[in-house]
Order: C-alpha cells, then structure tokens, then sequence
C-alpha cells in the first residue's frame, strides 16, 4: 500500500471537518432559530429557568446573567454537566419543581407536547415567577403534524413520542387556568432545514409575512403572572408620576394645563420642556412655576436639540416619579384622562400604555382628514410588525414605569436615535423590552391655542421611513 502523504492527510481532515461542521449547521438551524427569537427579548441581566433543558443546548445558547436548567433524565443533566460547566443542572420532575429563587424568564420550549399533565407543570411555574416574570412557551405548529410524521417515516427527522398537539388557543387556555395571561403569539420558519439562501428567504421573510406567518412551524407564546388585584386605597399610594409636557409655541396652554391637571397616585411631578419656541412660552412657563410653586411641583427646561422626541427624552431624564407620562401641551389630550392611564399601568393591565385618539367620535377641528387617514393606515402596519392590535400609534400620550423607560434608554441603539418625534422610539422599545402594550381610548378634542407643529406630508413621509426600518429590525431580522 501507498501511504498516504501528510499533505493528503491534512486535505482529509480538512475536508471532513468541513464537511462536519455543515452537517451540524443543518441539524442546529431549527434550534438556533429558537434560541434567536428568545434572545431577541430577553435582556442581558435576567435571569433564566429552563423547564426540560435535556443537555442544555438551548440554554446554553440563551444569553443571561444566570442560567439554570432542570430535567427529570439524570443522563442528560450529568451530560449537560459536562458539556456546560458554566450552567446549574437540577435534577426533578417538571410537575413538582423545588427551586426556592425566583426568575425573570421561563422558557418551555417543545416541552409540552410530551407532558401528560400540562395544566400542572404551568402551576408548578408560579412557585417560581414574580410579578415581572416572562413566560416563553415555543411547540410545533399543529398544521404541520402530518408533515412531521412523514419525516420521521423517512427518517429525516428523530423520532419522537406520541405528542399533544395543542393550538395557540389551546395553550393560552392552559396558561390562563394555571395563573398566567398570554399577551403574545408569534409563529415562524417553513424550512426547518439549512439549505443555503433558500432557508433564509423563506423563513426570514416569506414565513413573516400577513397570512402565510398562521402557517409557520415555530409557534411562540408569551405570558405573564395575572396581576393581583388590589384596592382602592393601595392604588392610590402605590406609585408617584411625573408627567412630562414638551411646549413649542404653545403660550396659551401652559396654565391651562395646571389648572386642569388632576390629582392620582402618591403625587404628581409636572415637567415642562420648553423646545425653541418664537413666541413667549418660556417666559409663560417660568411665570407659571412661580405662580403655582406652593401647590404643585413643577420642573421646567429648556431642550437643547429639536423635535418632541428630544424633548420627551430630556424630561424623562430629568423626572423623578415611578410612572412616566406624556402630554401634549396642545391639551388636545384631556389631562382629566389621565388617571385612566395611570390606573391601567398601576394595576398591573399593561406595562406600556397607549393613548388611542380614533374610537370616540372627535371635535369637528380636532384631526384633517388626511391625518385620519395616516393614523389609519399606521395603525395597520403597526398591528402587523408589533404582532398586537395597535390602535392608534402617533396618540400624544404615552405612559411606563421608569424602571422600564431606563432599560428602554439603556437598549436605544438597537433601533438608534431615528425619530424625531418619540412615538415610534417608546412603542418599538417597549416591544423589544417584551412589555405588555394596551390601547386605552381617550376623546381627542380640537386645539383651543395656537397652531400644530406637524407637516402632513413631510412628517408622513419621515413615519413611513421609520415604520420601515422599524419592519426589519422587528419582523426581518
């Protein structure tokens, strides 16, 4: 025999490995893919339980400040042990799990399917869930049971155990009864398959895409802790708020807007943010501070960018209550609907609340008819990217808990500094922050002062720039 030279020899093991690693890539692609969607919002610091880690391929690819994973297979966790030092293993049974900390998210994923009792498990998770903690449920889409099946007869696909086959609906009813709200559902990917190119354009973008994403394989829900109701007297002590107005040539609503504020919660901060006005609004404003300064606290500034998104940022910065919330110094937004909002977040109904000017009937001026027609069309294209009913997304008033605005501006750069007027930045954060957002109807009444500083088709033009950009960060990614 010839042996072989070492050139050829290294060729060899070139190539295998080569070859290796490509048949990795393809038998990973499905799991990466889910790891990839959790990680998109879940943040750096949280900490994260798997329920049914196997060896922990998945939470190991998870990203987390601490990571712990349980299995009822002793193999698999002293495997696990070995593979990933870096993870805490636990040994249990799902349906009776003896942790005694609590995490900030919970990930099922492709674990239901084979649990006899799945109600149980989904109650075994509030042993270890605070009120913020996140739920994150992945399984097969029933649709493609019968696809699934014909791949293990070829043996394109392992095996697996008889499944519960469980639609969206199914597993939102089974949260419900265990103590969890679903506030979200996603579905995604059509080749469950690395194939260069292709996999890309059909699973990032085809399977994305208005009615054919019902058809994605990856099904994901989201769930909360149902908030625990409390009294009358509780709300009213449980938060202070700092309610930010942003005035550009808007002198004749400044005291107006005092006079009719109301009171709610612990207190109330007013933050004026005075924005290059021509008028005599800054003067207006100091005036007014001075004037009311032995019964209500009021902050005032004067922003040193452009456009209300600066200014919202600048007020937010600078305000100290536990809930934050906007007002349009045009008083087009009652401020008497205030207490709405903050009854609605104080409750714990959302985690991001946002004003919906298009339910009630409005005043004869208050909204042209081209705006209408904007907000409309927006409404549309947000519900789709934000994979939720959003109403009305340029509604001036918008409220969260300060805690999350400050992850929100920690995260900034992944969307960037991009809208100048602060809607679309707050919406698109607390989307990737994984917030609850609800719409809560307000009457939009007609401008009694000045003018508006919003230019349809400039301004529209900028929006729909924004809401594209915002489509592939969101849904394209």
């Amino acid at each position: 025999m010839t042996p072989y030279s070492n050139l050829e020899i290294q060729n060899y093991w070139d190539n295998f490995s080569e070859r290796w690693a490509k048949y990795r890539k393809r038998r990973s692609y499905y799991w990466n893919s889910i790891s990839k969607y959790c990680n998109y919002f879940i943040h750096p610091d949280s900490s994260i339980l798997e329920v049914g880690c196997g060896h922990g391929h998945l939470l190991n690819s998870i990203k987390g400040k601490d990571k712990i994973g349980i299995d009822f297979s002793a193999k698999m966790i002293e495997e696990g042990r070995k593979r990933f030092p870096n993870i805490e293993f636990h040994q249990m049974s799902a349906e009776n799990i003896t942790l005694e900390r609590q995490y900030d998210v919970i990930v099922l994923s492709n674990l239901i399917g084979v649990l006899p009792d799945i109600e149980s498990v989904f109650v075994q998770l509030t042993k270890v869930s605070h009120e913020k903690t996140r739920i994150i449920v992945t399984y097969y889409n029933r649709m493609w049971e019968p696809l699934l099946r014909l791949a293990e007869l070829l043996r394109v696909k392992r095996k697996s155990p008889k499944q519960n086959w469980l639609s969206c609906a199914d597993i939102q009813n089974l949260l419900y009864l265990s103590g969890f709200e679903s506030y979200k559902e996603s579905r995604s990917m059509f080749l469950p398959y690395y194939i260069p190119l292709l996999s890309t354009f059909l699973n990032r973008f085809v399977s994305r895409l208005p009615l054919l994403n019902r058809m994605g394989l990856s099904q994901f829900i989201f769930a909360r802790p149902i908030p625990v109701t409390i009294s009358p007297e509780q709300l009213k002590d449980k938060y202070s708020t700092s309610v930010i107005i942003p005035a550009r040539n808007e002198s004749g609503n400044i005291e107006l807007a005092i006079k009719r504020m109301p009171e709610f919660g612990k207190n109330v901060e007013i933050v004026f943010v005075e924005g290059n006005s021509t008028d005599d609004t800054w003067e207006t404003i100091q005036d007014i501070q001075q004037k009311y300064r032995n019964t209500h606290n009021i902050k005032i500034m004067q922003q040193q960018g452009k456009g209300k998104g600066d200014a919202v940022r600048k007020g937010f910065e600078a305000a100290t209550g536990d809930i934050l919330m906007i007002l349009d110094a045009d008083l087009t937004v009652p401020p008497e609907d205030l207490p709405k909002f903050y009854n609605a977040i104080a409750t714990g109904k959302g985690e991001f609340i946002n004003g919906v000017r298009l339910v009630y009937p409005m005043e004869k001026n208050a909204m042209r008819p081209l705006n209408t027609m904007g907000n409309h069309f927006f409404s549309k294209f947000f519900s789709y990217i934000l994979e939720r009913p959003i109403k009305d997304t340029l509604c001036g008033t918008k409220v969260m808990l300060k805690s999350d605005y400050q992850k929100l501006a920690a995260n900034r750069k992944f969307f960037g500094e991009f809208d100048p007027f602060g809607d679309f930045d707050l919406l698109f954060g607390a989307y990737k922050l994984n917030l609850k957002i609800i719409d809560l109807p307000i009457r939009y009444q007609e401008r009694k002062y000045g003018d508006t500083n919003i230019s349809r088709f400039k301004h529209g033009i900028i929006l729909l720039r924004m809401s594209t950009f915002a489509a592939f960060k969101i849904k394209f990614w």
